[in-house]
């Protein structure tokens, strides 16, 4: 049976880092500064630079950028292929803009840098050692073949050919020790990120079993005169049934019971136990067991739970990884906290994915922060909002849903947020589910069971190791 741990370990910490918005914002400042340094160059200085190419490159990139801001919501996450595509459109487009203004005789050069740490600070090794390379062969290439740069006169603009090799050499020699520069100090912070979690978890299973010892020491005190009067009740009776064997038997089976019942007692109070039947449950039991502290709050739940179309009709057994309630409880707090009447949580599998949708009738998320769903500290500038006379007292950051949707993530799920209808719809045309909608993804094999495993003998439980 696998370990739920190993899932996250194989996802990975570094799997989405880089925010989309944060490349789209540097694109914009590469494209303004791009745009200043030809309009200067060509009509300030009246140098003769083909301007229609370069007009061409620098548009390709505003093209990109615009699709991006229209197309993926402002919170999108990049994942490492996404962003190494991005950081070598990037790359290709500044060399491109180097052969057409002179190659290494323009000292804008400097900036082919810029993509090669970026991708040190964001990508695994791998793509880092492969953008690395091909900033080096498109330096090499603009270096010797490229348009000249020529003056208002026509002439010529070349640097001598020893500075212009020491240029190059320069570049390579920046392009590798910026990158392993800023890798190092990247991966020294992350370390430190990974044992302030380790500390974390530490402390927490310490808290558990701490916890844990309490009860069992409980246990023991109000279990043990029981024990000790059943015990010699039953040697009492024994040797009063010697001329008896077929009750005599009975009895000592009592005794022997008792002295396990003590000896199990004893094994709890040296470590705890990692009960092995707590570690998974049907799909249906995790998800109440997330909602069920917020089903007396005067809000009506509603489970609707069942196979997607042309999925297996048994209901998948999966993890109860902490990381799963906790996020899918924030979520469920979230819709009870701002529904009218209801709120809806609707599950469903195949054999591929098993996906999970919070929605309620409430009002929903505010249009112009729904791309911004999911970030912390998010806060509307505009005081007195309808939200705040909902609810007096309360002021959001947005850090449920952070905390829900970092936690889900890390478990291997994709989260997206939405509303349920059009906010400027009047009340008799909402539907129903008009408020807030919350939709979880898992890849099935990310936190169920393989089929049959649910049922296999699961063995003794473990001593916890601390």
């Amino acid at each position: 049976m696998a370990d739920p741990s190993a899932f996250l370990l194989q996802t990975g910490t570094r799997r989405k880092w880089v925010r989309l918005r944060t490349l789209i914002m540097l694109r914009w400042l590469a494209i303004a500064g791009q745009m200043s340094a030809i309009v200067f160059a060509s009509f300030y200085l009246g140098m003769r630079i083909n301007l229609g190419l370069c007009l061409l490159a620098i548009g390709a990139s505003v093209i990109s950028n615009l699709i991006a801001v229209f197309v993926y919501p402002e919170n999108k996450r990049l994942g490492e292929r996404d962003v190494l595509l991005t950081l070598l459109f990037d790359l290709c487009q500044l060399a491109f803009l180097l052969y057409l203004t002179g190659g290494l005789n323009n000292p804008f050069a400097l900036l082919i840098l810029a993509p090669v740490t970026i991708a040190a600070t964001a990508l695994r090794l791998r793509d880092t050692v492969f953008l690395g390379a091909m900033a080096i062969v498109l330096i090499s290439i603009v270096a010797l073949w490229n348009e000249p740069l020529r003056d208002a006169q026509g002439y010529i603009l070349l640097m001598p050919r020893i500075f212009l090799y020491g240029f190059w050499i320069a570049l390579v020699i920046g392009v590798v020790f910026l990158a392993a520069y800023a890798r190092r100090v990247t991966m020294e912070m992350h370390s430190m990120s990974q044992a302030l979690l380790a500390t974390q978890m530490a402390l927490s299973r310490e808290q558990n079993l701490t916890n844990l010892g309490g009860v069992v020491a409980a246990a023991a005190h109000e279990l043990g005169t029981p024990l000790a009067t059943i015990k010699l009740t039953s040697a009492e009776l024994a040797e009063e049934l010697a001329d008896r064997p077929d009750l005599r038997e009975d009895v000592e089976l009592i005794r022997d019971q008792a002295d396990r019942c003590r000896d199990i007692m004893r094994s709890m109070g040296r470590a705890g136990k990692d009960d092995l039947h707590t570690r998974h449950a049907p799909l249906e039991e995790v998800i109440r067991e997330a909602a069920e502290p917020h089903s007396g709050r005067g809000v009506e739940l509603i489970f609707q739970i069942g196979p997607d179309r042309g999925g297996d009709s048994e209901q998948p057994e999966i993890w109860r990884r902490p990381e799963i309630i906790h996020g899918l409880r924030n979520l469920v707090q979230n819709a009870v906290d701002f529904a009218h009447a209801r709120v809806w949580v609707d599950a469903q599998w195949s054999d591929e994915k098993i996906s999970i949708r919070v929605a309620d009738d409430g009002r929903g998320y505010p249009p112009d922060m729904l791309g911004r769903i999911g970030d912390p500290f998010l806060r509307r500038r505009k005081h007195g909002s309808a939200r705040a006379e909902e609810r007096p007292g309360y002021e959001g950051m947005g850090l449920g849903l952070f905390i829900a949707k970092t936690l889900l993530e890390r478990s291997g799920a994709e989260v997206s947020f939405a509303n349920g209808s059009d906010p400027f719809l009047a009340p008799t045309e909402r539907p129903e589910r008009s408020g807030a909608i919350v939709e979880v993804v898992w890849p099935r094999a990310g936190i169920a069971l393989a089929p049959g495993d649910g049922r296999a003998a699961l063995g003794e439980n473990q001593p916890i190791r601390v």
